[in-house]
């Protein structure tokens, strides 16, 4: 098998349902997301496997799903395409958040990205994830998502990614960097002070 076709030299690409642009928010949307899954496996070369066995699995595990969201968001035409994101891996990440929001020490002020090497790289995957959530949001409002779950997937997954660079940190025995000129943003933070 080649690895180059020549069918995209005039600056076009394949997707489900016909050809696009390069430069189409469809395939900036799938593209981001692409990206995301290329900084998750940085993330995961980094993991100490004994002291983060539940976020490298996970992390894995989101990999694929990733790969899922991709393939959905590559659908340029209403079809019969059974789609592969599903609700129950946006619960998941939910189910995930709530535990990890647990672990670590509550949150009072804004933090910066940072801290130790795998938090600061879960920062990175934080930031293209909203990317990515920015031009699929983009694609809704311009064209259309077939599978609107993949938006929600993306959204609830930039938290996630929030939470357990904070674990990170905090299993690492390294404090969260708080931005230096934040008030007290927390609700329950407020209600404590």
């Amino acid at each position: 098998m080649k690895l180059y076709t020549r069918t995209g030299d005039d600056g076009k690409t394949s997707v489900i349902g016909g050809r696009l642009e390069k430069d189409d928010i469809r395939v900036e949307a799938y593209g981001t997301t692409d990206e995301l899954n290329s900084f998750i496996g940085v993330a995961i070369s980094q993991i100490d496997s004994e002291l983060f066995p539940d976020i490298k699995a996970e992390l894995i595990k989101i990999q694929h799903e990733l790969f899922d969201c991709g393939g959905d968001l590559a659908v340029a035409k209403k079809s019969e395409h059974p789609y592969k994101a599903t609700q129950e891996i946006v619960d998941f990440l939910e189910a995930r958040i709530d535990e990890y929001i647990k672990e670590a020490p509550e949150l009072e002020k804004f933090i910066l990205p940072g801290g130790c090497t795998l938090a600061s790289t879960l920062h990175v995957c934080r930031t293209v994830t909203r990317r990515a959530e920015r031009h699929i949001t983009r694609l809704h409002r311009e064209s259309e998502i077939f599978n609107p779950i993949v938006l929600k997937y993306i959204n609830r997954l930039s938290d996630y990614l929030f939470a357990i660079a904070r674990v990170a940190n905090y299993r690492s025995g390294i404090n969260d960097v708080e931005y230096e000129r934040s008030a007290l943003v927390f609700r329950d933070s407020k209600k404590k002070k």
